[in-house]
């Protein structure tokens, strides 16, 4: 707990003694007589502005995210950057004051050393580490030396320098290298590997991009809008510049960096950055456009026409007419890049349909979704429940219906990037048309998963009736034939010694024989009945109903015959479910006639009504659920309930094709 509490106050001291060398640059160039040339001059201005940017940006993340080493390393470089800025006025008070040269020279080397580590080893390890506060992998680890090594070249090459005037005093720092300009060479090498350090910590970036989930790249997009904003305003400032003074106001951009990495590390759903990234690198490619072809024109007109004026205005109205093609074509890369292609949704569905084609899981179309579209998130929900996403939803979610037939099969939900409210209008066609196709690969999902479930709960009830018949032939009829082999062995040893005995043994064998021959008989009908062998269908149904009806309500059977061959598996069904349904009716319906009609075209019907009791609801039993599943094993259809007219009936349809699982 110590820890914890030590961390921010840490933070927050650092970030107090960047502030107060901040307060110290500028209050002192006031007193000393600076004036804003001169701050500016001296570097006092920019110095200030790169500590304050520095520390605030250092202070918040390091008090927010104490274990990040971002928040540290932009504290460090603010308390190094802001000695630079307070050691100018502290300069010019100390000879104005007449100190001593030893406090002189101490306080030239803070202002001629300080400042180089702040840009040659805080700013790019911060770059390195940048968002996480670690490197982008194992393989970075020998960057952090390498870049000291750097930092120390760099910090020789700016302030070795020997010094120069102060007033009337010269002040030199306390480490100076006399021979400085015959190692100009060696700086040049210095200032080249502090530029390759930069590139170095600009791929880190660009790598973490490509590797980053959305929210990586959201934060990456912070810090790249802000280098963009640098350079661009460099390359725009620098041509510009006639002398010493306004090169310096190139540094004002610095403080960009900082702020932008603070947004991005505690608040970087602030802005949809994707829009405002996409908007920066559009205009700053158009401004670079339009000078650069503004000026060839010039020059180029300048050679041929005589007078200026007419050069300047063929310049110009080049320009005017090349601007809007060239800006809709810039801004249709700059958002596919960040945007995807939602401003092309027949695209997006033709990249979703190669996936579908290629029977890819629903995790990888809605990753192609998601890469499609640049969005956070996409998710498949069938029946509330969801079945298959990708990526890490964010706090906002819109819902695309997928429809097929007219029936709601499911729902596609989108996460909204980060720094929108809602989906953009490119985003929800291209959505909308991705349903189309989504719902029908959900209809087809959901109809394979029926049949899978319907063949599995075939092959079980297959399974069962083989075990059932397994232990019927094991636990009934085996041990009934073993018996009669023993009785006969013994009847034929008593037949000459004690032939009563054995008339015994052969009245005994001949009725477990019987016992044995019922169930053999019980175990065929259970099988297939014997009677649609000897009968037919129409016999076997005629034969039941008149068993059923002694006693009973009148029971009439209809078959449209000549009937076709049948397929021995709808033979057996169709008639238990008439057995079934006529069985019931007598039972349970109370019913003065029942009537059963068999007819066979394209497929064949079994029809069982009654005139019994009209009830408004029949409980599934024993004998429904047995008729649902000999329906289902041959993927035909069947109702049952109260008829329209009164009493009931029980209909079932089943195909004349049946294919075998």
């Amino acid at each position: 707990m110590a820890g914890t509490w030590k961390r921010p106050a840490a933070a927050l001291s650092l970030c107090a003694l960047a502030l107060a060398e901040v307060a110290v640059g500028l209050v002192g160039s006031a007193l000393v007589g600076f004036d804003l040339a001169a701050a500016r001059d001296s570097f006092v201005l920019t110095n200030s502005a790169i500590a304050l940017s520095l520390a605030v940006a250092g202070g918040l993340v390091a008090v927010n995210r104490p274990a990040n080493a971002l928040g540290w390393l932009l504290l460090g470089g603010a308390v190094f950057q802001g000695a630079t800025a307070a050691a100018a006025p502290l300069l010019a008070a100390g000879v104005a004051a007449g100190w001593p040269d030893w406090l002189l020279r101490t306080v030239g080397t803070v202002g001629a050393y300080a400042w180089p580590w702040t840009i040659s080893l805080f700013l790019p390890l911060a770059l390195l580490v940048f968002p996480t506060g670690r490197l982008p992998g194992p393989r970075w680890r020998p960057v952090p030396a390498v870049v000291a090594v750097v930092a120390v070249l760099f910090a020789l090459d700016s302030g070795a320098l020997p010094g120069g005037l102060i007033g009337e005093r010269r002040v030199d720092p306390w480490l100076v290298i006399d021979s400085y300009d015959t190692l100009t060479p060696l700086w040049a090498v210095a200032e080249v590997l502090n530029g390759a350090v930069y590139l170095l910590a600009l791929a880190s970036l660009v790598l973490r991009y490509r590797r980053g989930d959305e929210r990586d790249r959201r934060q990456l997009l912070w810090i790249l809008w802000a280098l963009l904003l640098v350079v661009v305003g460099i390359a725009i400032w620098a041509p510009l510049s006639r002398d010493h003074g306004p090169i310096v106001l190139i540094l004002f951009c610095i403080p960009l960096v900082p702020a932008a990495m603070t947004i991005a590390v505690l608040r970087h759903q602030l802005l949809d950055i994707r829009l405002v990234f996409s908007r920066t690198v559009l205009y700053a490619l158009l401004t670079a456009a339009a000078v650069g072809v503004y000026l060839g024109v010039v020059a180029l007109a300048g050679r041929v026409l005589s007078e200026g004026v007419g050069s300047s205005v063929i310049a110009t109205v080049l320009v005017a007419i090349g601007f809007n093609p060239v800006r809709v074509r810039l801004q249709g890369i700059v958002d596919r890049a960040l945007y995807g292609d939602r401003a092309d949704p027949v695209r997006v569905v033709s990249r979703i349909g190669q996936r579908l084609s290629a029977d890819a899981d629903a995790g990888g179309v809605l990753a192609g979704i998601r890469e499609a579209l640049r969005l956070p998130y996409a998710g498949l929900r069938v029946d509330g429940a969801e079945q298959a996403a990708s990526g890490t939803p964010p706090e906002l979610l819109e819902t695309v219906p997928l429809a097929y037939g007219g029936d709601r099969v499911g729902e596609l939900v989108v996460g909204v990037r980060s720094g929108q409210r809602t989906l953009d209008r490119s985003d929800r066609s291209a959505l909308e048309l991705l349903a189309a196709p989504l719902a029908v690969a959900v209809r087809a999902t959901a109809l394979s998963d029926a049949v899978q479930r319907s063949r599995s709960q075939i092959v079980a009830a297959r399974e069962e009736e083989r075990r059932r018949l397994r232990r019927d032939l094991h636990d009934g009829l085996g041990p009934a034939l073993t018996g009669i082999a023993f009785q006969a062995d013994a009847a034929g040893n008593l037949l000459t010694t004690a032939p009563d005995d054995a008339a015994r043994l052969l009245a005994a064998l001949r009725a477990t024989a019987t016992e044995a021959i019922a169930d053999v008989r019980r175990l065929v009908h259970a099988l297939r009945p014997p009677a649609l062998d000897e009968l037919g269908l129409a016999g076997a149904l005629r034969r039941q109903g008149e068993q059923l009806g002694v006693g009973g309500p009148r029971i009439t059977v209809e078959v449209g015959e000549p009937l076709p061959t049948l397929p021995a598996a709808v033979e057996v069904a169709a008639y238990r479910i008439a057995v079934e349904a006529m069985t019931n009716a007598v039972r349970h319906a109370g019913a003065g006639t029942v009537r059963l009609r068999v007819a066979a075209g394209d497929d064949l019907e079994v029809d069982v009504t009654d005139d019994g009791a009209l009830v408004d609801s029949w409980t599934p039993g024993v004998g429904l659920s047995s008729i649902a599943e000999r329906t289902a094993e041959l993927g035909g259809e069947w109702r049952a309930g109260p008829a329209d007219g009164g009493g009931g009936r029980v209909w079932a349809r089943l195909p004349l094709e049946v294919s075998h699982v």
